[in-house]
């Protein structure tokens, strides 16, 4: 009989799909709400759009790539995004404190840019390799 292998689902991958899917449903709302958020955050509503597609497809890739991917990977990839994500954010606090408008376009650049940042590095990275310790056998 046929065994088939997969990897567990522990709370680490059900974390990695939790992340993804608030991208996707970030990504909904960025698109959907374009133009009242961008004028509450004073950019432009196609960059708005472009951000939610953006999330769109990191989360999507990121949702899909959990089977074939390390927690190790994931857990460093979102470490580095949220932290990026939380610097970003400050910037743009710290700008329109000074009377910038430009804080917003920093915060939704970052989220432009870092998903599909995200995304390209899980791709690249190499697949999980199975050890018994990840591997389930079906062949009861």
């Amino acid at each position: 009989m046929a065994q088939v292998v997969a990897p567990r689902v522990t709370r680490q991958t059900v974390g990695a799909i939790a992340d993804g899917a608030f991208k996707v449903l970030l990504a909904a709302v960025y698109i959907a709400g374009a133009a009242p958020l961008g004028r509450l955050l004073g950019t432009p509503a196609w960059l708005m759009v472009v951000s939610g597609v953006a999330l769109l497809i990191g989360g999507g890739i990121e949702i899909g790539y959990t089977r074939s991917r390390s927690m190790r990977t994931y857990t460093q990839l979102m470490i580095a995004y949220d932290s990026g994500w939380g610097l970003a954010a400050l910037a743009g606090l710290l700008m329109a404190w000074q009377g910038s408008s430009a804080g917003g376009e920093v915060w939704m650049g970052y989220q432009t840019a870092a998903p599909i940042m995200f995304a390209a590095l899980l791709v690249a990275a190499a697949p999980m390799q199975m050890t018994s310790d990840t591997q389930r056998d079906t062949s009861d």
